[in-house]
């Protein structure tokens, strides 16, 4: 019989948790306000951010009084002779170790327990020396026949994804982001799905599922589209940022800071229910409700 090892301790105080974003940084603050409430099981020891001239990252540190750790990707490759961070060539894949190990350094001080990613846009191994949870604006439960997560992919792409299928309820997931290899690109959106949200309604507003499909067979690539799919794709993402992304990760959070997910050694995913770990596919947060276990029966 396998025995469950939870993925993280249960301790006697509230976690230190580090949040690192790249954007607008709502989840963000969604998570620091979670973290003031009376008895939270998690507390944020500093905010990091890889692009601090691009994003929101000082204005919310010093809104909520928080440290800041600036670790510029853009400009840190620019003066290593690079003018992309995407990881496809060696020298490239180099730099993001190096860049990496500055990362670790400067987040130290902190003393972090975990990590959330909110929002947090460049792939980093930081994942291999401290826990870090991801949102994901897709429903990574969701597989082909062979097991391959169908909803994978950055920005729009997953919405876009369920939207084609003509899913009618769209759902934020919570991973624990795992170590890359190489490009990435087969490591993307792997590990535990710690949590899904409950359905959201695409918002199609009159978008006839034919044409869309249509546009997107005739998008040319590495051209960024500005379409039909696009505009509906755009609509949903707000829509499930504030009833997905916002409701299932503070949520997440706290239940991983209270130590009740585990996995054994075939990498089943177990839930602290009543004292004892129990094995399920993944635990659904539906808005305004108590957690739902996904059990396996």
């Amino acid at each position: 019989m396998n025995t469950p090892k939870p993925l993280f301790p249960k301790l006697d105080r509230p976690a230190r948790v580090i949040v690192l974003m790249s954007g607008s940084g709502s989840n963000a603050e969604v998570l620091i306000r979670a973290s003031r409430m009376e008895n939270s099981s998690f507390t944020i020891c500093a905010l990091v951010t890889d692009r601090p001239e691009r994003c929101r990252a000082r204005e919310i540190a010093s809104m909520y009084h928080l440290p800041l750790v600036e670790c510029d990707i853009f400009d840190f490759y620019k003066r290593n002779g690079e003018n992309s961070i995407r990881l496809d060539t060696p020298h490239r894949r180099e730099l993001r170790n190096e860049w990496n190990a500055l990362l670790e350094k400067a987040i130290e001080p902190f003393a972090p327990d975990f990590g959330a990613l909110a929002g947090f846009v460049p792939l980093t191994n930081l994942a291999a020396k401290l826990p870090l949870l991801n949102v994901h604006p897709g429903d990574l439960t969701a597989t082909d026949e062979t097991g391959r997560r169908l909803y994978t992919g950055l920005h729009h792409l997953p919405v876009e994804l369920a939207i084609l299928d003509g899913v009618s309820g769209l759902r934020s997931s919570v991973i624990l982001a795992q170590p890359y290899s190489g490009d990435g690109n087969s490591d993307m959106d792997s590990g535990p799905v710690l949590g899904v949200s409950g359905p959201v309604a695409p918002k199609l507003d009159g978008a006839i599922l034919s044409r869309l499909k249509k546009l997107y067979e005739i998008r040319i690539p590495g051209v960024t589209p500005s379409d039909r799919l696009r505009e509906v794709a755009d609509a949903s993402l707000e829509e499930l940022k504030y009833h997905g992304d916002h409701v299932i990760f503070p949520r997440v959070v706290s239940d991983f800071a209270l130590g009740k997910y585990a996995v054994d050694a075939n990498e089943q995913l177990y839930y602290e229910i009543d004292g004892s770990f129990v094995p399920v596919e993944t635990i659904e947060y539906p808005e305004g409700a108590a957690p739902n276990p996904r059990v396996i029966k």
